[in-house]
């Protein structure tokens, strides 16, 4: 089996492949260029697309060359794989703005300086926006049936719930084929990665190329990583777990991983991070805190750097000490005029966005769960007042796992 294959299986990518022989022959022979593609609905991505940005890097490992598209166009309708109801459409400008975040963030996770494997970022509204309508109906329309569209999960599963697809949505799958072609004209792009909710779009694109120039294109997909607990990857209590320090710090999300499931651990180690595998199956007879913490420390050195890594470890190991205040904690600024307004504990709580519900943050007070310079806070009248500060900041716990300073500006 091909060198690039068998990691992808031996990390857990693999979920199922068009022509897997054939493709493993061609990357054996040469250098190919690969994409796959993100919807541009958000200013960020978040965790659940980073199994897919693992796949960009495994190309690069491998010498293969990876193509983004950014779905300019596609954004435009939105992909009704995995959705109960049609989307928001975003105008121009949100789109562009997405987009242009969106690159920035795939760079911190891609080499973008060597020639041969630099990442080509592709923006489907480029070709998308000047179809004629008549010429793509009658050109590539005419590969596609009703028949074989109704019979793919992302259509029919909307239509056993009865719930309503627009004729827009509809065409996403077509799109999304011609896509691959226009990647496979102008690209010389042969493969195509995506989750495993994209078989069909991806197998409508591979047929669509062979049967429009009679050439052979492949598509590679990649499971559904849920957690032990059955949850789906990425969503906690507190939201998405965002790839941009703008909606995550670095120390929030480097206790994500370090709060990982003890079963999830080697797992993830194999699929979120550059170890070898060899190296990773060496590890399983090691303490289990320390591996939560290597797991930690790799997946945020590849986002936001060795040192941001460092740090939030630091943070981490101060804050759990009982360390009054922590250097390396995450922290916000609160205005002096503020205090004088009389703020209490519940309304620091959520200026501080460590909770949002008042209900919420009344049961954690009751339980014991709060604590300001790690001394325990059950009164939910306290008012927050100059007794509390030390040298004009504060410590705000929430469990043992979230800490905040708090620097009164």
């Amino acid at each position: 089996m091909n060198k690039f294959l068998k990691e992808f299986k031996d990390r857990g990518f693999f979920y199922q492949c068009t022509s897997e022989e054939d493709l493993s022959r061609l990357l054996d022979k040469e250098k190919i260029n690969g994409y796959i593609g993100f919807d541009c609905t958000a200013e960020s991505l978040h965790v659940g697309s980073l199994l897919q940005i693992m796949c960009l890097r495994l190309l690069q490992k491998h010498g293969h060359r990876p193509i983004v598209l950014l779905g300019g166009g596609t954004t435009r309708i939105g992909d009704p794989s995995g959705k109960d109801k049609t989307r928001k459409i975003l105008n121009e400008k949100e789109i562009d703005k997405n987009i242009k975040n969106i690159e920035k963030i795939l760079k911190n996770f891609l080499d973008v300086t060597n020639p041969k494997i630099k990442p080509i970022f592709v923006n489907n509204y480029s070709w998308l926006k000047g179809l004629n309508y008549i010429s793509f109906l009658r050109d590539i329309g005419k590969h596609f049936t009703i028949n074989k569209m109704l019979s793919f999960d992302s259509v029919k599963t909307r239509l056993d719930r009865e719930q309503s697809l627009s004729y827009m949505e509809f065409n996403y799958m077509i799109l999304q084929a011609y896509d691959f072609l226009e990647l496979n004209k102008n690209k010389n792009c042969t493969l195509q990665i995506g989750g495993s909710d994209q078989w069909g779009n991806i197998v409508n694109g591979v047929e669509l190329i062979k049967r429009y120039s009679n050439k052979q294109a492949y598509g590679l997909t990649t499971p559904l990583i849920t957690l032990a607990s059955g949850a789906k990857m990425g969503k906690t209590e507190a939201g998405a777990i965002w790839l941009d320090k703008k909606f995550l710090s670095a120390y929030d999300y480097w206790q994500f991983w370090r709060n990982t499931d003890d079963r999830d651990v080697l797992k993830f180690l194999k699929i979120f991070t550059d170890l070898e595998t060899n190296e990773i199956n060496d590890l399983e007879k090691k303490n289990i805190n320390e591996l939560k913490i290597l797991l930690a420390n790799k997946t945020t050195e590849m986002l936001h750097g060795k040192k941001a890594a460092q740090n939030s470890e630091q943070a981490a190991r101060e804050a759990f000490s009982g360390i009054a205040i922590g250097s390396n904690l995450p922290s916000i600024k609160i205005k002096s005029k503020e205090l004088k307004k009389e703020i209490n504990i519940i309304d620091l709580i959520i200026l501080s966005k460590l909770e949002n519900s008042k209900s919420e943050i009344r049961r954690l007070l009751k339980g014991n769960a709060v604590k300001i310079n790690d001394k325990l806070i059950s009164d939910e009248k306290l008012i927050i007042n100059n007794e509390l500060l030390n040298k004009n900041y504060l410590k705000l716990s929430i469990g043992k796992k979230r800490h905040l300073k708090i620097e009164i500006d």
